[in-house]
């Protein structure tokens, strides 16, 4: 067992972390290009759980598992999202940053918050020494973190077939899953994250129970920062004039996906207390729009 700067490597991750985004960053500002920031991103999280998993030298079952679980997602999105960006050419979510360094710099800090938080659980697994045998709620965060792989994946998916489908310019992504939720793939990630803290919970002991602090920071960010926010205020402003799309805003879910004949007869209370219906997403809509009846037009595609 190997003891770097502290027991639980919370440190040696923090640096690795710093370093590694900060050196793409460097090519990402000189070149000005988006090419390599998802990617530093996703393979970000495989480093740090192949790190510590091979720091301590344990071996132990529920260490193989959860390092695992992070290195395929990590992989597969870090592999999807530079793929679809070498197809796309840019990121619009850059356009107002490619030229300002300290916009920039601050993405790629936050980039850096998000690997190294989120990891927490698995780095926490792994610095330990302690191991209780599988028990129920190993089995439980290793199903839910499945169910959220399994669809995340194929959101990502529909949603990339559906923008390079000649017939879908202008128009919103209600394929598939997509017609369950406006954000499916949102939800799969917040599920397996979820799963992989409910999996490292046998471990731990005391203090180490902070590391609840990384699904909720995904929970955060993607309910209320970077996530759900910008993406409904982007397509409200796109497509906010058309009673087709508020339709579809009405009758789908805005995260855990739902039948559209069931969310769209739920009173409003019930959408925003139980299904997260929060008027922070609606806030680009025209005052009024958003009281649709739902028997106007159905949705686009």
């Amino acid at each position: 067992m190997t003891f770097v700067l502290d027991s639980n490597y919370l440190a040696i991750t923090a640096i690795v972390t710093v370093l590694y985004q900060f050196s793409f960053f460097v090519v990402a500002a000189t070149c000005r290009f988006d090419k390599v920031t998802d990617f530093a991103g996703g393979s970000n999280f495989v480093i740090l759980a192949l790190l510590t998993f091979f720091l301590h030298h344990t071996w132990y079952f529920r260490q193989i598992v959860l390092t695992a679980f992070v290195v395929v997602w990590g992989m597969r999105l870090a592999i999807f999202l530079l793929l679809r960006i070498l197809a796309w050419g840019k990121d619009q979510r850059f356009d107002d940053k490619r030229d300002n360094l300290l916009k920039f710099a601050v993405f790629w800090l936050l980039q850096a918050v998000w690997v190294w938080t989120v990891t927490l659980p698995v780095t926490i697994v792994n610095a330990s020494s302690h191991n209780p045998g599988v028990r129920a709620v190993d089995i439980v965060g290793w199903i839910l973190w499945l169910v959220g792989l399994v669809i995340e994946a194929i959101a990502d998916q529909q949603k990339l077939n559906f923008k390079n489908s000649p017939g879908s310019r202008g128009k919103w992504c209600d394929a598939g899953v997509w017609k369950w939720s406006r954000h499916p793939n949102y939800f799969g990630e917040i599920l397996l994250w979820w799963g992989v803290f409910i999996a490292a919970t046998p471990v731990l002991k005391g203090g180490q129970w902070a590391v609840i602090v990384g699904p909720i920071f995904i929970t955060l960010l993607l309910l209320f920062l970077s996530g759900i926010p910008m993406l409904e205020e982007s397509a409200d402003k796109k497509h906010g004039g058309n009673p087709a799309y508020l339709t579809y805003k009405k009758r789908t879910s805005p995260l855990i996906p739902l039948p559209p004949v069931i969310y769209g007869n739920l009173p409003s209370w019930f959408k925003l207390g139980f299904l997260l219906e929060l008027p922070l997403y609606n806030k680009a809509l025209v005052p009024g729009e958003e009281q649709l009846q739902p028997n106007s037009s159905p949705g686009s595609v």
